[in-house]
């Protein structure tokens, strides 16, 4: 079992900047690939980035890519989202997932959960 538990969401203005943390425990972290999804109120869980086991290879969804960052530091057995640039259409729960091979964006492959931490963009 891997248990995730994420941290620093907030309210913040159009324009400004947070950084999610998501806290990993149980399973050695370095062997899962990590994900960052959101969910927004009335619709589905979409995906927003990926890492590798290294953190050698990222990858984005096009509606995030220049604005957020995906990294971890497998010494603290932490995963990172660097949130610049935020816009109200970013305002949801965000959710850290861990799965044991590279599966990217596909949510029903990831195999562990955390409970999610909301950020709120306002206008």
């Amino acid at each position: 079992q891997v248990q995730l538990v994420e941290s620093g969401g907030g309210l913040v203005q159009a324009g400004g900047s947070l950084r999610l943390s998501c806290a990993a425990s149980g399973r050695t972290f370095s062997n899962y690939c990590m994900g960052w999804f959101r969910q927004a109120p009335g619709k589905e869980r979409e995906f927003v980035a990926a890492i590798s086991w290294s953190g050698g290879s990222t990858y984005y969804a096009d509606s995030v890519k220049g604005r957020l960052t995906i990294s971890r530091d497998n010494a603290k057995n932490t995963l990172y989202l660097q949130m610049n640039s935020l816009k109200p259409e970013d305002t949801a729960v965000y959710y850290c997932a861990a799965a044991s091979l590279w599966v990217g964006a596909s949510a029903r492959e990831y195999n562990y959960w955390g409970q999610g931490t909301q950020v709120t963009v306002s206008s």
